[in-house]
């Protein structure tokens, strides 16, 4: 028998406020065939999940996004991904009871992907995959609960997300918990690079070097 998605209201957060310093440039700009990157994530999330909140840097200009998704902004620049997070949770508060929180880099991101991870967060507040050796905070879900959690390890300067594994009831997903929907983790690629970038548009659309 199947996993079914459990009956709560999952919405989405992508951040795209990063300072994006080893890319160069925006990445939520990036071609990306005929879409650009965000409102590409934007879309695949959209599949699964709503409604969705874009979270960006105060000041930062953004793509054109569908009419029903919310820009809201980082109360402050440079406090990184936890600030973002903490944001998007309580902008959806009382529209959502968790949302999968997904950088705006990850091209080949799986609808399964996101569903899996929906389905396996129970009665927990996080539900993190684990691959590769490390977690992956943004490709996770959260309850909308975790926000106030996040928002006092901002005011105590501890900055990064993964503190919030220790501080709530956390469930670690597997590689292989994820092998079948996602065989080779693309949805947890991301663009850090321009030399990435470039990698992961030859792979995509190989009559670019013809």
């Amino acid at each position: 028998m199947g996993l079914e998605i459990p009956m709560i209201r999952i919405g989405g957060v992508v951040l795209c406020g990063g300072r994006s310093s080893r890319m160069g440039r925006s990445k939520a700009w990036l071609p990306w065939g005929d879409e650009l990157l965000l409102p590409r994530v934007v879309r695949l999330l959209g599949e699964v999940t709503a409604p969705i909140v874009v979270v960006a840097a105060p000041g930062q200009d953004t793509p054109s996004l569908p009419l029903q998704i919310d820009i809201i902004r980082d109360p402050e620049p440079g406090r990184g991904p936890l600030q973002g997070l903490a944001a998007g949770l309580e902008a959806l508060r009382g529209r959502a009871d968790a949302a999968y929180v997904s950088s705006c880099d990850v091209p080949f991101l799986q609808p399964a992907f996101v569903r899996r991870v929906i389905e396996l967060l129970g009665d927990c507040a996080i539900c993190v995959p684990e691959a590769g050796g490390r977690r992956h905070p943004l490709a996770a879900v959260y309850r909308i609960e975790v926000a106030a959690v996040a928002a006092r390890l901002l005011a105590a300067n501890r900055l990064r997300p993964a503190f919030l594994f220790d501080e709530m009831p956390t469930r670690i997903v597997r590689p292989e918990e994820l092998a079948d929907v996602d065989p080779t983790f693309q949805s947890l690629r991301n663009l850090n690079t321009p030399a990435d970038y470039e990698a992961a548009l030859r792979e995509s659309f190989p009559e670019r070097g013809r």
